[in-house]
């Protein structure tokens, strides 16, 4: 599933930034450190290819080339993903907001 698979990225890079040690910034030119915006990008991506997906699907089935049990599936994802996504942004602003209130 989808949603398992963000969640198991996630989970690695988070294990992969723990492993680090104490290189801080000074890491120079590392290939493999995570980069949340390519990560967010690469998500989203994954949910809009999801729809259109769906989308296609539905458009099969209209002309009478696709079954509606592979229909339902593919919209049941892609409202899966889609709603993992807006999670993951509630909680994104939510620590944000969080971070914002620290004192300094």
């Amino acid at each position: 599933m989808i949603p398992a698979t963000y969640a198991t990225n996630a989970y690695k890079l988070a294990q992969n930034l723990a492993n680090r040690g104490d290189k801080g910034q000074t890491g120079g030119d590392d290939l493999t450190r995570p980069d949340f915006a390519g990560m967010l990008k690469q998500a989203v991506g994954s949910v809009v290819d999801q729809g259109r997906a769906a989308e296609a699907k539905q458009v099969a089935y209209a002309s009478g080339k696709a079954d509606v049990v592979d229909v339902v599936t593919a919209v049941a994802e892609t409202q899966v993903a889609l709603e993992t996504m807006v999670t993951l942004r509630d909680k994104v602003i939510s620590a944000y907001e969080d971070i914002m209130r620290m004192s300094i």
